[in-house]
């Protein structure tokens, strides 16, 4: 079993695992309950039956030292699946959040990061937000974990549990380097960022 983090918290990933260069960043989340929620969402997001699953998307966002985003193929999602170095791979898109387990997956070789990027910044945003009239409230049960892809390990875990109601974005967690090591830290903040590219201003 990992360690099961709470907002704020950071934890070291390589200085206590000698050898380890990889790691695989998996996210997840479920739509709620329509039928818990319905009187809400059905009067002010036109809930329902009939209206769109809720498209949550992960992205990994690579920074220098001045927490900067230096160039578009830095910039990891759906619809580029892989940094430029390939030392950051996207799993590929999931439109709905259906099932148990990881949602989307970011595979990162840490051996192979450049030196020039300090930090990845993990996100999720949700796909088409304002037409859609979706928030954060309307979803349920996320997480971020860090696993060991040679041996399934969890390393650690945080389960976002506070509510983002009214949020259309959130920054999950980073993986940053320190003392020649790299760390996780839970961040959990959410944004009224409405796209991705609303998102990755905060880092130009």
């Amino acid at each position: 079993m990992g360690i099961n983090l709470q907002k704020g918290q950071k934890i070291d990933l390589t200085k206590g695992n000698p050898g380890l260069t990889k790691i695989l960043v998996g996210l997840g989340w479920d739509e709620a309950s329509k039928s818990k929620s319905g009187g809400i969402f059905g009067g002010l997001f036109g809930g329902g039956g009939g209206s769109a699953p809720i498209d949550c998307d992960a992205s990994a966002i690579l920074l220098d030292a001045q927490d900067k985003l230096t160039a578009k193929d830095r910039l990891v999602y759906f619809g580029n699946l892989q940094s430029g170095d390939k030392s950051v791979k996207h799993s590929g898109d999931n439109l709905t959040g259906a099932g148990d387990g990881d949602d989307e997956q970011i595979h990162v070789d840490l051996g192979s990061v450049p030196g020039s990027v300090q930090k990845i910044v993990f996100v999720v945003n949700i796909y088409d937000c304002v037409k859609r009239r979706q928030d954060f409230g309307m979803i349920a049960n996320a997480f971020i974990r860090v696993i060991n892809p040679v041996n399934g390990q969890e390393f650690c875990r945080y389960n976002l549990t506070e509510s983002y109601a009214g949020k259309t974005s959130l920054v999950v967690a980073e993986v940053y380097r320190h003392n020649n090591e790299w760390k996780f830290a839970a961040i959990g903040q959410g944004t009224n960022d409405a796209s991705l590219s609303e998102l990755i201003r905060r880092y130009q």
